[in-house]
């Protein structure tokens, strides 16, 4: 199979859906690995790094969506590439279609086949999202660090205070992933942090694993409100997969907040936890609501991308070398996990929580893979 990898175009993303070591593994199974030219330079890795492993380099990324089977990427297609993706093509990326219906209806009317890193499930497990929502749990403590310095808005708190003066607090909405790393490096830090979760097995977990600087609390919109009022950075972690987040802070909840706290809304690409929150770049990151300073980039992990692409490609590669091995029709009828990843099949919604997101007709994946 040809794969294609072309250079990411979301701002300041500078990841690559493919390292080099990636490739020579494709091209040894006998596919064939195409890039666009600088696809992996953000990443620290040249062209020559791919050449040098039998894949071939082409000039822009017209030329590699013309010619290709499967593209690799790491965010989802933009507006401008739309026209370039071909129907009966393959896509495989991080779509989070859930956060946007203009996204969703665009990728049905090409009539490639979608399928999300991020609904890729192994029993209760994402693998293909778990590292990046590890990388983005982490940066999510040190973003808060940085904007809660009072030069850049906010309250001038050190986030683990030093002898004498008491330490930041910390609230972490979700005790998955990325709220269990952020509640980890906000602990290393020195901070008093309290992390949130549903689910009472997780929170028994968690209260056993963590340092003694970490409490946990069982989350209700009460609890929430309880403790923003203390709270000077606040992390949205709040996960359902393939689906919009659920809102558990709302505008009214910010006049219950210091001003000059700070919130991160790792959650901002599936739509967001915080009411207030809209997408952000890594140029332009936060902004103010009520006194409250809100940084909401939706591809954190970009301004790491050295890490960021090696951990990516780590977690991608075996299902990429299936998907290729399978094609997509044989991808949905022979593998669960492939098949829970597939979200738009030849302009078919066809993972349900993108479908009950926006109200649109939900097909089944096997149904229609059995057209193809």
């Amino acid at each position: 199979m040809k794969i294609g990898v072309p250079t990411e175009i979301k701002p300041q993303e500078n990841r690559v859906a493919l390292t080099p070591a990636g490739a020579e593994k494709l091209v040894h199974d006998g596919h064939e690995v195409v890039a666009q030219a600088g696809a992996g330079v953000g990443s620290g890795f040249e062209d020559a790094a791919y050449t040098a492993v039998g894949s071939r380099v082409v000039p822009d990324a017209a030329s590699v969506f013309a010619e290709v089977d499967l593209i690799l990427k790491v965010k989802e297609p933009l507006e401008q590439e739309w026209p370039l993706i071909r129907p009966a093509q393959t896509v495989f990326t991080y779509l989070h279609l859930a956060a946007s219906e203009p996204l969703t209806l665009a990728l049905a009317e090409t009539g490639a086949y979608f399928f999300a890193y991020e609904t890729l499930a192994v029993g209760r497990t994402l693998p293909l999202l778990t590292p990046m929502s590890e990388v983005a749990g982490r940066m999510s403590i040190q973003a808060g660090a940085k904007y809660l310095e009072k030069p850049l808005g906010g309250s001038g708190i050190l986030l683990g205070g030093v002898p004498g003066v008491k330490r930041a607090r910390v609230l972490v909405l979700g005790g998955g992933v990325v709220g269990t790393n952020a509640a980890r490096m906000a602990c290393g830090l020195g901070a008093d942090v309290t992390i949130m979760d549903l689910d009472l097995d997780r929170l028994r977990y968690l209260d056993e694993v963590m340092p003694r600087n970490c409490r946990t609390v069982y989350s209700t919109p009460m609890a929430i409100r309880e403790h923003l009022v203390h709270a000077d950075l606040v992390i949205g972690a709040v996960l359902v997969v393939g689906a919009h987040a659920p809102r558990l802070v709302r505008r009214a909840d910010l006049s219950l907040m210091k001003p000059g706290s700070v919130i991160v809304d790792v959650a901002v690409d599936q739509g967001g936890c915080v009411e207030t929150c809209h997408p952000t770049t890594h140029a332009d990151p936060v902004f103010e609501v009520d006194g409250i300073l809100h940084y909401c980039v939706a591809n954190m992990p970009g301004a790491v991308p050295r890490t960021s692409t090696m951990a990516l490609t780590n977690a991608t590669l075996k299902w990429t070398l299936l998907l290729a091995k399978l094609g997509a029709k044989e991808a949905v009828l022979q593998n669960e996990q492939l098949r829970g990843a597939a979200n738009v099949l030849a302009g078919k919604v066809v993972h349900p929580a993108v479908s009950e997101a926006f109200g649109l007709p939900h097909h089944g994946a096997e149904e229609v893979a059995r057209t193809l």
